[in-house]
């Protein structure tokens, strides 16, 4: 719960563009998606998706199943509103990733960006990886986003763990066949630097 208070509380005063993580187009988690090669019928959760631009370049795309998952209702909210009439097409999900069960072998991809960082005690992460490995699907792929080793020791006002793309890796195991990673300079709204890397995983 206190988790889920923080949280409704950064949406409830800020505007969706002005938190640090916003992208007006997420380019690289596009990129990632696209060169998956997934149909699009294919089924996408954006874990931590909140107020993100993502789902409306998904819908953009003509992709026909797509989950967003937040702790935030606030920030479903706002992303809700402004897809208007698009809005019902999607999957709405208010839960804590680190405490929530997904169905079984739902999701061809899994996309994080920005959520895994801040899981800083172990059985946290270890939940959020037993949940990525019941809900994507054998063969399915995964694209995780977080702070680079050399990125903020801090964000929203909680410690977060930062990673290079092995140790990242080393977190999910060998269930997940690392294929690409990437790193990311974001500039946030407010003309600070941010470093990221993402990295993409296939489901043994």
């Amino acid at each position: 719960m206190e988790n889920k208070t923080h949280w409704e509380h950064i949406y409830h005063t800020k505007e969706s563009t002005q938190v640090s993580w916003y992208q007006l187009h997420p380019h690289l988690s596009l990129q990632y998606i696209q060169n998956t090669g997934v149909s699009k019928s294919a089924h996408i959760i954006d874990v931590g998706g909140g107020t993100s631009t993502l789902v409306d370049h998904l819908l953009d795309d003509g992709f026909q199943h797509i989950t967003v998952l937040d702790i935030a209702a606030a920030a479903l909210e706002v992303a809700r509103q402004r897809l208007g009439q698009r809005a019902p097409s999607v999957t709405w999900l208010e839960a804590d990733i680190t405490q929530t069960t997904l169905l079984h072998h739902e999701y061809d991809i899994w996309h994080d960006r920005a959520v895994f960082h801040f899981l800083t005690k172990a059985q946290d992460r270890q939940h959020y990886i037993n949940t990525v490995k019941e809900a994507v699907k054998p063969g399915g792929h995964v694209i995780v986003a977080t702070f680079a080793n050399n990125g903020p020791e801090r964000c929203s006002g909680l410690e977060v763990a930062r990673y290079d793309p092995q140790s990242l890796h080393n977190e999910f195991g060998t269930d997940f066949e690392l294929l690409d990673s990437t790193r990311e300079e974001h500039h946030t709204p407010f003309g600070t630097e941010q470093k990221f890397i993402y990295c993409y995983c296939r489901k043994n």
